[in-house]
C-alpha cells in the first residue's frame, strides 16, 4: 500500500517563506501526477499547484509566480517552495498523487495534511 507523508508547514508571518515536502512510501509501481491541495476552515479543498512526471508545473492563479512546485521521480517526491507568503495562504495543505495516468484532480493517493499559518 502507498502512502503519501508530508513535512513542513507551521506558523510564518507575512512575506515569509516556507516549504512543504512528501514522500511516496510503500511498493510503489507508478506514480503520475503529483501535486497540493489546500483547505482554509469553512471553505472547500481547492487545487494549489500539481506538477507531471515530466516536471512540468501549473499552478492556480492565486499562487502563481510565488510558489514553485518541483518533483524527485527518483524518490518520489514532491516539494512545494511558498514565498511572499499572505495571510489567505493560511490553511491545511494536503499532498495528493495519481497512481495512474490520469489528471490531479482524480487523485487516489492523499497525504494526512499538513498546517499552513500566516499571520499579518
Amino acid at each position: 500500500q502507498v502512502q503519501l507523508l508530508e513535512s513542513g508547514g507551521g506558523l510564518v508571518q507575512a512575506g515569509g517563506s516556507l516549504r512543504l515536502s512528501c514522500a511516496a512510501s510503500g511498493i510503489i509501481f507508478r506514480i503520475g501526477v503529483m501535486g497540493w491541495y489546500r483547505q482554509a476552515p469553512g471553505k472547500q479543498r481547492d487545487l494549489v499547484a500539481w506538477v507531471t512526471t515530466g516536471g512540468m508545473p501549473h499552478y492556480s492563479d492565486s499562487v502563481k509566480g510565488r510558489f514553485f512546485i518541483s518533483r524527485d521521480n527518483i524518490n518520489n517526491t514532491v516539494t512545494l517552495e511558498m514565498n511572499s507568503l499572505k495571510p489567505e495562504d493560511t490553511a491545511v495543505y494536503y499532498c495528493a498523487a495519481n497512481q495512474g495516468p490520469g489528471p490531479i484532480d482524480r487523485s487516489d493517493l492523499w497525504g494526512q495534511g499538513t498546517q499552513v499559518t500566516v499571520s499579518s
